[in-house]
């Protein structure tokens, strides 16, 4: 059994009572508290650790693409096209097909066209988000439903992707995406709970004890919130969530209002909605993310895009300021060094007005950050959170990001080693349902800086992506543990494997640290606990 605690400590067994942990010791303390009745597990070889938390995630959004036309698990046209017509000749009686999932680096230059989805589906709607969900492929049917032709103009936070004559070529990017999404059936609460019930099942079932929902929407488009307190309500929700209140970027200031008013209406049960969710930027892929100085173009020329602000900087300044002095925590989408940068200015701003307190802000994807900016996380008290599957060579990082950011740029990518040295807390996220919310894989990857044999999207090159940035398994479990609980203010309760807290535990199947590193993805979840009572076990 590894403890996480402050002194990182082993032992051989835990005793737990009333869904708290009672003991931590040797056997034959733990058998000392065993009476009639006791249940004791034997774990034979395998590893007990504190139940994983993922500390950026979507779980409605994940689990509902599990129960739609999910592309998620495929990463090619081929298949992509088999999933679709499958789905769509199994569900003749939709009026839209939606799910999503797919990987820009399978399409030229990241964008799919509507010819495909005219071939297979030419009479119905299709609206399938990417992997990363910013960005969406259409047919013309929804293109015609919407309205969308080649006089209708680009909004200010996304762009339409056009062909040779000025149409649309059927790749939406970012808020550009809302053209369509608008005109599809919103999904009903029954929809979100049965999602919430297949995600729960899987998290669970790769040991995650607890989340935090980066994106709990309060609008009809995206009932998340009223979504949890009802699973909350009625005693399904087994996991510990903090929901993050979604930011409307096209609103201003006096949303904070709203914000106030749905917060009170929890806790309930194990569901907070104590944290807000700003997006500052898109993503590098679609070049909608924030950076300093300009993308290349395919031919490594300097263009005049330095992508996406989503929120004014300085009127980030002001909201920050607002939701700190109201007590959000504040929870960032940065993925590009200005956005990084734009965030972390904010923080600055708030804690002048404000003074220093305990809300833990933190900026989640921190893909690039400029080697100035590292230091300000510890400064700053700014927790890094990150989404360590990213942070290696596969599609996406050699065909859609480096090229376009040039090699001094790419040399600043997942720094997770230089953000530890500097000091700063740093906790880990899947941010599923973009890639695999499995923590194993994703602390391979942490370790490794290489694609797990068995990931989907796998690795085109062999190469270790920036190893001097990579981190050691201890720092990287902590990052899945305790330090994902401290961004979720669970940390006093859960996290870690001492007396007093709730026994929210994982199995593993063998001692992670017994194995060469290169091995660590070949490590399964045999069972999972929550407060002592199994939620999972294999």
């Amino acid at each position: 059994m590894y403890a996480v605690d402050a002194a990182r400590r082993w032992a051989q067994a835990v005793a737990v009572r009333d869904g708290k942990i009672a003991a931590v010791g040797t056997d034959e303390q733990a058998r000392a508290l065993a009476g009639r009745g006791t249940q004791i597990v034997e774990l034979a070889g395998r590893m007990l650790l504190p139940g994983f938390q993922d500390a950026h995630c979507h779980p409605p959004g994940g689990g509902y693409d599990m129960l739609r036309c999910n592309l998620n698990d495929a990463y090619s046209l081929e298949e992509y096209e088999r999933i679709i017509a499958d789905y769509s000749a199994d569900h003749p009686d939709e009026e839209w097909i939606v799910g999503g999932g797919w990987s820009m680096d399978v399409f030229p230059g990241g964008n799919p066209t509507k010819d495909v989805l005219n071939r297979l589906v030419p009479d119905r709607p299709i609206y399938l988000p990417s992997r990363d969900g910013h960005s969406v492929w259409v047919n013309s049917r929804a293109l015609e439903i919407a309205g969308v032709t080649k006089d209708t103009h680009d909004p200010a936070d996304g762009w339409i992707v056009r062909d040779s004559d000025g149409e649309p070529a059927g790749t939406l990017h970012e808020g550009a995406s809302e053209l369509v999404n608008k005109h599809v059936p919103d999904e009903t609460m029954e929809d979100w709970l049965a999602a919430l019930r297949i995600a729960q099942s899987y998290l669970h079932s790769l040991g995650i004890t607890a989340w935090q929902d980066a994106i709990v929407g309060l609008d009809a488009a995206y009932r998340t919130f009223e979504a949890y307190l009802e699973f909350a309500g009625s005693g399904e929700l087994t996991a510990r969530v903090v929901g993050a209140l979604w930011w409307n970027r096209h609103r201003g200031i006096e949303q904070v209002d709203d914000l106030i008013a749905a917060r009170a209406r929890g806790p309930v049960g194990r569901f907070s909605p104590t944290s807000v969710k700003i997006m500052q930027d898109g993503v590098i892929e679609n070049q909608t993310a924030g950076v300093l100085e300009p993308y290349l173009d395919a031919d490594g020329n300097v263009t005049d895009n330095r992508g996406k602000s989503f929120v004014d900087p300085e009127e980030l300044k002001a909201v920050v300021t607002r939701l700190d002095a109201e007590g959000f925590q504040v929870h960032f989408h940065a993925i590009a060094e200005r956005a990084v940068r734009e965030a972390l200015d904010s923080i600055e701003a708030a804690r002048r007005t404000n003074g220093p307190n305990d809300l833990r802000h933190h900026i989640s994807h921190i893909q690039v950050i400029h080697p100035d900016d590292i230091p300000r996380f510890r400064e700053l008290g700014v927790a890094a959170n990150a989404q360590p599957l990213w942070a290696m060579n596969e599609g996406q990082m050699l065909h859609l990001t480096i090229p376009f950011l040039g090699p001094e740029r790419s040399a600043w990518q997942y720094p997770f080693a230089s953000l530890v040295r500097a000091g700063a807390i740093l906790a880990m996220g899947s941010d599923w349902s973009v890639s695999s919310p499995d923590p194993i894989q994703e602390m391979h990857v942490a370790v490794n800086r290489q694609a797990p044999e068995s990931y989907v999207y796998g690795g085109e090159s062999g190469d270790v992506f920036l190893p001097e940035e990579r981190i050691d398994l201890p720092t990287t479990i902590a990052g899945f543990t305790i330090n994902s609980a401290y961004v979720n203010h669970l940390d006093d309760v859960t996290g870690s494997i001492e007396v007093g807290k709730f026994a929210d535990l994982a199995v593993v199947d063998r001692n992670l640290f017994a194995h060469p590193v290169q091995e660590i993805h070949q490590a399964t979840v045999q069972a999972t606990y929550v407060q002592g009572e199994p939620v999972y076990q294999a």
